[in-house]
């Protein structure tokens, strides 16, 4: 049985709440030494501490609590004056003390809100918690699957295991309706924003170092009461986010329109089919049998030092929207496009870099988005800096380089991590300014195609595209397409 998306918000209100963990960019472990650098070869980068071995002892991340009061106070949230650790014990393949230090009933941050703008309206987020706890380590399934189910064998890598994470928990997101996927993957987006001006993290989907978790259910219009919720497990991705929650909006119509009942479970997404599939049933907190963590001192946060963190804080994504769009002086639309592609920033700092604004947004939304999304990354690590699209743009306006160049001059600097004057000087590729040349070239042209050349002289101008493509292979198109197109006008004696 199919249904339409439209059809299941006839009958049921969505409500969804996210669970975000952020991997915080510390140099080293929530509980011990250990670097917490991607990508080290599995297992080195461990010790007794974080392998949970006999008579280790934890000592808690100063920066790790830092960066978590900053999140708290850039989400508005109230800072706790104490607050301790606890055990959550669970089995844990891939955490060797086989239990989590995390925070329970007394987290660090709580009650604050984050403001998002979908389809032209503010949609405010209520923010539950923001706690800090560990990571836990890497499991990888070996065998045709890559689940467990399925697999030969299972190899465990503890590298990331007590890694400093921080979990933003939102309160249910209700009366939303058709905006629901929508305001889910504005949160994300803004929260991952927020997260990277903090300088806290890399939010880094694709290495894991940013996760989400998307709760969804639904409730018949007018009951008064949310459904059973399902909780969407690690998404890695804006995109998916929001098929996340779009998927299981339909798939429990469905089942709620055939009388069947919503299973409390935790699910995962499937980026080639767009479904969720079923994972395991979702415990409550009383499964986890939390206790206070007795190795651990509690935190008690000194005011005068939040109130230090608060005042430090940066800019923050909207108030620098605010800010950028008066600036640039562009509409409130064009400024939510420049957000929705997630440039706001780098057309704002391409312009302080001297371009024009009309170009620095050109440059961005076109061809930089293009290789961005076919790289499956954010315009900001695509690895080509604002300063050096100015330069670009500055060489494409003074004749030093086409259009087409340029964007070779991209392609080099993306491959090498070169700057851009070094690859123009290393590929050859600024632009073919002597005339004499560029008439050497139109003559050849002239001569190899004959036919053309005489529909020219015989006033068919247009013919002449046909020349000024010739021209430009042969200078491999590093000539200036409108001056070889005058100079084989004026060999042919056609004036216009």
């Amino acid at each position: 049985m199919t249904v339409a998306y439209e059809d299941v918000l006839t009958r049921y209100e969505p409500v969804i709440g996210l669970e975000t963990h952020v991997e915080l960019g510390t140099a080293s472990k929530m509980f011990c030494g250990c670097s917490t650098v991607f990508g080290a070869d599995p297992n080195t980068h461990t010790c007794p501490v974080c392998l949970g071995l006999p008579g280790a002892l934890p000592v808690a991340n100063e920066q790790a609590i830092e960066s978590t009061i900053r999140i708290g106070l850039a989400l508005n949230c109230s800072i706790a004056e104490w607050c301790r650790f606890a055990r959550k014990n669970y089995f844990y393949p891939d955490m060797p003390k086989n239990f989590q230090t995390s925070q329970y009933d007394e987290p660090l941050c709580v009650e604050g809100y984050l403001d998002v703008q979908v389809d032209g309206q503010t949609v405010r987020v209520g923010i539950e918690r923001v706690h800090l706890e560990e990571d836990t380590g890497k499991n990888t399934h070996v065998g045709t699957s890559g689940r467990i189910h399925g697999a030969d064998h299972s190899l465990v890598d503890y590298n990331r295991a007590g890694i400093p994470l921080v979990e933003i928990v939102t309160k249910p997101v209700a009366g939303t309706g058709a905006l629901a996927p929508a305001v889910a993957k504005a949160y994300v987006t803004e929260l991952r924003e927020i997260l990277r001006t903090l300088g806290v993290s890399d939010v880094r989907m694709e290495q894991g170092s940013l996760r989400c978790d998307v709760n969804t259910s639904l409730n018949r219009i007018g009951a008064g009461e949310f459904g059973t919720r399902t909780e969407t497990k690690n998404v890695n991705s804006l995109r998916s986010v929001e098929r996340a929650v779009r998927s299981e909006m339909i798939r429990q119509g469905v089942l709620l329109d055939a009388g069947e009942r919503i299973v409390q479970e935790t699910r995962h997404f499937s980026e080639v089919t767009g479904d969720t599939r079923p994972g395991r049933s979702k415990e409550e907190a009383t499964d986890y049998r939390y206790f206070p963590e007795p190795d651990l001192v509690p935190i008690a946060p000194d005011q005068a030092w939040v109130e230090r963190l608060r005042v430090g804080l940066p800019e923050l994504p909207a108030a620098r929207r605010i800010r950028l769009q008066a600036a640039l002086g562009v509409s409130e639309d064009e400024m939510q496009h420049l957000a929705n592609a997630g440039v706001v920033d780098l057309v704002g700092a391409t312009v302080d870099a001297g371009a024009p604004i009309g170009e620095a947004r050109n440059w961005w939304l076109g061809y930089l988005l293009q290789k961005a999304n076919t790289g499956e990354l954010d315009p900001a690590d695509l690895g080509v800096s604002p300063a050096q699209v100015a330069r670009l743009i500055a060489l494409v306006a003074d004749g030093s380089l086409s259009v087409a160049l340029a964007r070779q001059v991209v392609d080099g600097v993306l491959e090498t991590g070169a700057d851009v004057d070094a690859v123009i000087a290393e590929r050859g590729l600024a632009v073919v300014s002597d005339t004499a040349a560029l008439q050497k070239a139109a003559d050849d042209a002239i001569a190899a195609n004959p036919d053309v050349a005489d529909k020219v002289r015989g006033g068919k101008a247009a013919a002449v595209g046909a020349l000024v493509g010739a021209v430009m292979k042969a200078t491999r198109g590093q000539a200036d397409a409108a001056a070889v197109r005058a100079i084989l006008l004026e060999r042919l004696g056609v004036s216009e």
